[in-house]
C-alpha cells in the first residue's frame, strides 16, 4: 500500500502476501478485490439448476448472475441479467458515456471505470509530434474526459498512455473477470481468461449507474486447437482461419471458447490477438482457459498476487469436462499455415503462399504501397520482437523495406519496453516510422500523403478491420490484414507475390537469401519499463469538481432527452435509404476526421450513413427527398423530414451495422428523427445501441420481402399498443400507385426493452425508475 502511495507503478509481492484472503483487482484500485468466492457461488447455484457440465463461457457469465437462483436460462433464447465487475471506455465513445452518465443525475459511479484516451490521435509525422499536436486540437475534450472523470470517480489514462485494450491487458483484465467496454475490439482481454464485452455507452451507463446489464444468453461456439504453432504461422492466424470458416456473422449471439491442447503453444498475449479478432466475425466475446501463460504474464505485469488466487480457484477458470457447444471448429495448428485477408472484409481469407495470384487473377495491386504493423490487436512485446527478428535478417543483407512501414506500440509501457531492448531501434533502421501509443491508422486516423484519393494501391496492415475505406478514407486502397511478420516480410519484398517460407529475396551483394521465420521472447526478460505515469488517479470526493461544458462549442454538446413515444402507431413514414448490400458502423457513422464531433451529437449526425449505398441510384450519400422529388445528401435530407414534422426509416440488408461499438450510428438517427430500421438481419452491439436510444430494430419475418420495400413507399407499423416480447408487428407498405401490402416484422425486445421504447431510449427510462424510488 506504501508503494502504491508513493506513485510506483509496478511491484511485485512475495509468496506470502500473495496467499492472502483480499486481492485487488488492479494496482490503480487497490480497495476493490476480486471476488471469487461469489463467482464459485453463483456457478454452483446454476450448475445444480442445470444439473450438467458448464463451458468456461457459461461460468463466467453466470457465475455475473444478478438472480443466479431465479435467473432464467436458455443458450440464445433468454435475456440474462448481469453484474459485471468495471467498465472501461475510450475517449471518442466515453465522450458519449459520460454525458449520458452526467444526464443521469447520478452522483459516482458504481463500478471500478475507466477512461482511456487513444482515438484522437492522427498519425502524421510520427509519435512525439503527434501527440503534441493531438493534445492542442483536443484539449477542449481531454478537459471534459478528465474532469468528469474526477467528478465521476473515473481513471483517466492521458493521451500517450497508449490504447484501450493493451492497458487493459496489462492492468485491468484476469482470469473470470467480466468487464464492458465502449469498443468493439473489448475481447482482447479474453486472452487472459475474461469475458470482455464490447457494447455502447448507454449499456456503459446502466453498468456505471449499478443497474443490472442485459445480454440475450449467448450460445457457445467451441474452437478445439491441436498441434503446435511453429515457423512463421502466427496466433493472428487461427483468427484469420476462423474468420475465414465463420465470416462477419457466423458468430453472432455467440460466445467463441477456445480449448484443447493446441491451446498451451500459444502466448497470454497471443490469445489476446486471437480473441481481440473474433469481434470481426459478429462474436459476443472470445475467450482461452486459464493456464501457465496467463500466469507468465500476470507475474511479469506485476499481478503474481492475482495468478496465486487463480491458482485456487482454478476449477472455475477452465470448463468442464464434458462440456456441450453448440458448434464444434477444430483446428491443427501443426498444419496451420500464414494467412492474409481481404481486401475490403475481413473474412476473405487466404494462405499468404496464394494471395500473389489470387490478386493478379481478381486485379488487385500486388505493389505494397504501405505496411503497418502494431494496433489494438498485433502490439505486443512479442509480435515487436518477432517483427524485429525478420526486420534484423534483411538489414544483415544490407536490405531496407520497398514499401513504407509503420510501428505502432501498444502501449507506453510496450514503446519504453522496445526502445530500451533494441526493438524499435531495428525497426527504424528497416526504415520504419514509430507512431504514437494510440489506435491511428487503424481507426482512419492517418494523414496520408503517398496516394490521391481514388487512386487504386495496395497496403498490408497487422489490424483486425479492413472495410472500403477505414484506414484512409480512399475506397480504393486494397487493405490485407495479416500478422506483424509477415507485414514486414512483405514490406521488405514491396509485393504480394512474396511468400517467405519459399521465396528468395537478394541481398545488396547480389547474392540470394531466404528469411528465416523469427523467433522471439514472448515477454521480455527484464521486468517491462513502463515509461511515463501517465494514469490520473480520480479524487476520493469529486463532488467539488467542475465539469465545463460551453454551450456555444463546436466538440462538446450536453444532452436533451429523446420524446417519449406517443402511444400510436408509427404511420405513414417516409424511407430515409434503402440500404444496398454491406452497411457497417463506418458506413453509417463514419470515423477519421468525424471524431473530433463524437460529443456533439448535432454535429456529427452529419455524417449519417454518408457511406452508405442507396440501391435507387447505386451512390453513396445521395438519396430523394420524397417531399421535393430532389436527390441530395442524407443527413440532409433526414434534417429535412425533421423539420416538417415527417418521421423516417432505414431499410438495410444482412449483418447491418457490423463493425465497431459506435453508438452514434444509433444515436444519429433518433437524433434527426428516424423511428424504424427494418433489416433482414443486424449485429448483435447495433441492435442492442439502437434499442437503448428508443429506436425499434426490426427483421422481416421472410428476408424476401426486402424486395417489396422501395425507395418511394411509405411504411406504417401498427400493433405497438400490443407491444410484447416474441410478438410481430406488422407493417403496411403503401406504394406510390395506390396498392398497399402487409408483411410481418420480427424483433428481439423483451419487456424492459420494450419500456426503453416507451419511455424514448433506455436513459429516459432509467430516470423515471429513479423518481419513482425516490
Amino acid at each position: 500500500q506504501h508503494a502504491l502511495n508513493s506513485g510506483i507503478r509496478r511491484y511485485h509481492v512475495s509468496p506470502a502476501l500473495c496467499q492472502r484472503a483480499k486481492v485487488a483487482m488492479s494496482h490503480f484500485e487497490p480497495n476493490e478485490y476480486i471476488n471469487y468466492e461469489k463467482l464459485e457461488k453463483n456457478i454452483n447455484i446454476v450448475r445444480k439448476r442445470l444439473d450438467r457440465p458448464l463451458t468456461l463461457s457459461e461460468k463466467i457469465v453466470y457465475g455475473h448472475l444478478d438472480d443466479p437462483a431465479k435467473q432464467e436460462i436458455e443458450r440464445g433464447k433468454t435475456y440474462l441479467r448481469l453484474r459485471p465487475d468495471r467498465v472501461a471506455m475510450q475517449d471518442a465513445t466515453a465522450q458519449m458515456a459520460m454525458l449520458q452518465f452526467i444526464s443521469s443525475g447520478l452522483p459516482k459511479v458504481a463500478v471500478p471505470s475507466t477512461i482511456h484516451c487513444d482515438h484522437l490521435i492522427e498519425a502524421q509525422s510520427g509519435g512525439e509530434k503527434d501527440l503534441r499536436r493531438a493534445k492542442d486540437i483536443n484539449q477542449e475534450v481531454y478537459n471534459f474526459l478528465a474532469t468528469a472523470g474526477a467528478k465521476y470517480g473515473v481513471g483517466f489514462w492521458k493521451p500517450g498512455s497508449g490504447i484501450i485494450h493493451q492497458i487493459i491487458l496489462e492492468n485491468y483484465s484476469y482470469p473470470g473477470v467480466m468487464l464492458i467496454g465502449t469498443d468493439s475490439h473489448t475481447p482482447n482481454g479474453g486472452g487472459l481468461g475474461g469475458i470482455c464485452i464490447g457494447v455502447g455507452g448507454a449499456d456503459a451507463v446502466d453498468v456505471m449507474a449499478g443497474i443490472p446489464w442485459e445480454l440475450k444468453c449467448p450460445k457457445v461456439i467451441g474452437v478445439k486447437l491441436t498441434g503446435k504453432l511453429s515457423g512463421w504461422t502466427s496466433p493472428k492466424d487461427v483468427i484469420l482461419k476462423v474468420a475465414g470458416i465463420l465470416t462477419v456473422k457466423g458468430g453472432t449471439g455467440a460466445i467463441i471458447e477456445y480449448h484443447g491442447p493446441g491451446v498451451d503453444s500459444i502466448s497470454c498475449t497471443g490469445m489476446a490477438t486471437i480473441c481481440n479478432m473474433g469481434a470481426e466475425i459478429g462474436a459476443t466475446t472470445s475467450i482461452f482457459p486459464y493456464n501457465e501463460r496467463m500466469k507468465k504474464y500476470l507475474g511479469k505485469t506485476g499481478r503474481a498476487d492475482i495468478a496465486a488466487l487463480a491458482d485456487e480457484f482454478k476449477q472455475h477458470l477452465v470448463p468442464d469436462s464434458g462440456c456441450q457447444y453448440d458448434q464444434v471448429i477444430e483446428i491443427n495448428l501443426s498444419e496451420l499455415k500464414p494467412h492474409i485477408n481481404g481486401p475490403f472484409t475481413p473474412d476473405l481469407a487466404h494462405p499468404v503462399s496464394d494471395i500473389g495470384a489470387v490478386a493478379e487473377k481478381e486485379g488487385w495491386p500486388v505493389d505494397i504501397r504501405v505496411g503497418l504493423i502494431g494496433s489494438c490487436t498485433n502490439s505486443s512485446y512479442e509480435d515487436m520482437g518477432r517483427s524485429a527478428a525478420v526486420a534484423k535478417q534483411a538489414l544483415a543483407h544490407g536490405l531496407k523495406c520497398k514499401s513504407k512501414f509503420t510501428i505502432t506500440p501498444g502501449s507506453e509501457q510496450i514503446r519504453a519496453t522496445i526502445e530500451r531492448d533494441g526493438y524499435a531501434k531495428v525497426l527504424r533502421e528497416v526504415g520504419g516510422l514509430v507512431l504514437a501509443n494510440a489506435c491511428g491508422p487503424c481507426i482512419g486516423q492517418w494523414d496520408r500523403k503517398d496516394i490521391k484519393k481514388g487512386e487504386k494501391n495496395t497496403i498490408v496492415t497487422s489490424y483486425n478491420r479492413n472495410f472500403t475505406g477505414r484506414n484512409d478514407a480512399n475506397p480504393e486502397t486494397h487493405a490485407f490484414v495479416t500478422s506483424p511478420e509477415i507485414v514486414t516480410a512483405l514490406s521488405i519484398a514491396g509485393t504480394l507475390k512474396f511468400n517467405p517460407e519459399t521465396d528468395y529475396l537478394t541481398g545488396a551483394d547480389g547474392k540470394k537469401f531466404k528469411l528465416e521465420a523469427p523467433d522471439a521472447d514472448e515477454l521480455p526478460k527484464l521486468e517491462f519499463d513502463p515509461g511515463q505515469d501517465t494514469y490520473q488517479y480520480p479524487p476520493k470526493d469529486g463532488s467539488g469538481q467542475h465539469v465545463d461544458v460551453s454551450p456555444t462549442s463546436q466538440r462538446l454538446q450536453l444532452l436533451e432527452p429523446f420524446d417519449k413515444w406517443d402511444g400510436k402507431d408509427l404511420e405513414d413514414m417516409l424511407i430515409l435509404i434503402k440500404v444496398k448490400g454491406k452497411c457497417t458502423t463506418d458506413h453509417i457513422s463514419a470515423a477519421g476526421p468525424w471524431l473530433k464531433f463524437r460529443g456533439h451529437l448535432d454535429n456529427i449526425s452529419n455524417n449519417l450513413l454518408i457511406g452508405a449505398i442507396n440501391i435507387e441510384n447505386g451512390k453513396a450519400n445521395s438519396v430523394r427527398n420524397a417531399l421535393t422529388q430532389e436527390f441530395g445528401p442524407v443527413p440532409d435530407t433526414a434534417r429535412y423530414y425533421k423539420k416538417m414534422g415527417v418521421k423516417w426509416a432505414v431499410i438495410g440488408d444482412e449483418n447491418y451495422g457490423e463493425g465497431s461499438s459506435r453508438e452514434h450510428a444509433a444515436l444519429e438517427p433518433r437524433h434527426l428523427g428516424g423511428r424504424v430500421i427494418i433489416t433482414k438481419s443486424f449485429a448483435r452491439i447495433h441492435e442492442t445501441n439502437l434499442k437503448k436510444q428508443g429506436l425499434l430494430p426490426l427483421t422481416f419475418a421472410d428476408p424476401a420481402d426486402y424486395n417489396k420495400i422501395h425507395p418511394v413507399d411509405k411504411l406504417s407499423i401498427v400493433g405497438l399498443k400490443d407491444f410484447a416480447p416474441g410478438k410481430p408487428l406488422k407493417c403496411i407498405i403503401k406504394h406510390p400507385n395506390g396498392s398497399q401490402e402487409t408483411i410481418m416484422l420480427n424483433h428481439t425486445f423483451n419487456e424492459s426493452q420494450i419500456e426503453w421504447f416507451q419511455a424514448g431510449s433506455a436513459l429516459n427510462r432509467m430516470k423515471e425508475l429513479q423518481q419513482k424510488s425516490s
